[in-house]
């Protein structure tokens, strides 16, 4: 695997939109609840790919290549589609945006855990090192050139909840890397990506709703406050982290690999960091140069470390 320029944008723009989300998002929990505003994401987001995609349910042969692959579609559904944004909407009401990050970073130690145990994918050394940089970079973003800042991190819910949710991205990226065998060569559906998502977020969807109901039943939520810049929010996290973000994670995920795609989703805190000095007016400091020459040297070393393992 060679990181071509077209790749690098792949993998690039997925974590930009991301962390995109991850400051609307926060900034939308004050006027709506979180499970509801995963739901209302991905509402819109299945009507928006449902006319590129009705191909995957409009027919009854159609319908019947989803129900015998349901397990696979429901899974990917539920932990992509469904649980990974409302985790992270409900941990930024009781954990903080440092130790959320933080712990969404910890993405290439995950997939390596998952790809070990699940797959029997047994990380090199120089893709433990890359991992090891680019975690490094990361800790330099949030704290924010203080290491010793660290130190003072007290996990809560929140935190906990955010873990739940990294490992389950780990865990979708490898199923899409390492599909079963009814979804590889001719026993796969001649399914375009729209199909693909579709087909994954009619589970998705499903489960989005059931919990923000539920969990209105449980605990009953504030009333949604209706606003112009609440309906802009909905239409930008339902379009661009949504559909086009998951376009290109699915491709990049494919073609470079879990464990380089979960180095680049490291770009994420660093973008965000970009985003809140706009936002706020904060202006980048030096320390985010430096945490961005770690994140960087950690994706080449995981590029070369992948690259020799496909010579062999």
């Amino acid at each position: 695997m060679q990181l071509t320029p077209r790749l690098i944008l792949m993998l690039a723009t997925p974590p930009a939109m991301w962390a995109t989300n991850a400051v609307v998002g926060r900034m939308a929990i004050g006027s709506i609840d979180p499970l509801w505003l995963n739901a209302l994401r991905w509402i819109v987001a299945f009507a928006l790919l449902l006319p590129l995609g009705w191909a995957a349910l409009g027919s009854r042969t159609a319908r019947a290549q989803i129900a015998a692959r349901w397990p696979y579609l429901a899974i990917l559904g539920i932990i992509g589609v469904g649980a990974y944004n409302a985790l992270q909407y409900m941990a930024l009401r009781t954990s903080t945006p440092l130790n959320v990050t933080l712990i969404a970073s910890s993405s290439p130690v995950w997939a390596m855990v998952v790809g070990a145990l699940g797959y029997k994918v047994r990380p090199t050394r120089l893709q433990v090192i890359g991992a090891v940089l680019s975690l490094a970079g990361v800790a330099l973003v949030m704290s924010r050139g203080n290491p010793a800042a660290l130190a003072d991190i007290r996990f809560v819910q929140g935190d906990l909840l955010m873990l739940l949710a990294i490992i389950g991205w780990s865990l979708y990226s490898w199923m899409l890397a390492k599909p079963p065998a009814h979804m590889q060569g001719a026993a796969r559906p001649d399914w375009n990506w729209a199909q693909f998502l579709v087909a994954q977020s009619l589970f998705g969807v499903s489960g989005a709703v059931a919990a923000a109901v539920v969990g209105d039943m449980i605990a009953p939520s504030m009333p949604t406050q209706w606003s112009w810049q609440l309906v802009a929010t909905v239409l930008f996290i339902a379009i661009g982290p949504s559909i086009i973000a998951y376009r290109l994670w699915g491709l990049a995920v494919a073609e470079a690999g879990p464990a380089m795609a979960s180095i680049f989703y490291n770009l994420t805190p660093l973008f965000a960091a970009v985003l809140s000095a706009v936002v706020i007016g904060e202006a980048p400091q030096i320390f985010h140069g430096v945490a961005f020459a770690l994140i960087v040297a950690g994706i080449l070393v995981s590029s070369r470390a992948s690259a020799a393992r496909a010579a062999k």
